[in-house]
């Protein structure tokens, strides 16, 4: 893999471990709590997360269809720690795949996102995969604080 490819998997792992440190260790009702109207669980961050991440990386760069149901990620709810994980390891080992196979030469490519039809350069949707990744890491570190500030016991809201 080259330099630069190999530099975004690691942060990409880097992001992918806070996540999964956001998660550890809570309950199920900790994982599926919205802190207020119109903002997300921990649990459909990380499936948001990894299937947005699978998208850009994989349907977008790689040519690499999904099947990605963009609606669905937002009902998620009832998995545990050790699913969320296992989705974010999922998400985690095909952008390594898609990434050992390019070279610098495909960051000017154009790729056709399949959702809406627009085109971008992969260097573009590499980048765009990597800031949402960490916009919905911090989102999760807010929503896991807000979680242990309740002083309720974390009973369910």
């Amino acid at each position: 893999m080259e330099q630069p490819f190999e530099e975004y998997l690691e942060r990409l792992e880097a992001l992918h471990a806070a996540a999964g440190r956001s998660i550890e260790g809570l309950p199920q009702a900790a994982l599926d709590w919205a802190p207020g109207p119109d903002m997300n669980s921990l649990c459909v961050l990380v499936v948001h997360l990894a299937c947005a991440e699978r998208y850009w990386i994989g349907d977008v760069v790689g040519r690499d269809p999904s099947g990605r149901d963009r609606d669905a990620e937002f009902r998620a709810q009832g998995l545990d720690a050790a699913a969320l994980k296992e989705r974010l390891a999922d998400a985690l080992a095909h952008a390594r795949g898609v990434l050992e196979a390019l070279t610098l030469a495909d960051l000017a490519a154009l790729r056709v996102s399949p959702r809406d039809g627009r085109t971008y350069t992969v260097a573009w949707a590499l980048a765009h995969a990597l800031t949402h990744t960490a916009l919905h890491v911090g989102h999760m570190e807010v929503t896991r604080q807000l979680w242990e500030q309740r002083g309720d016991g974390g009973g369910a809201r």
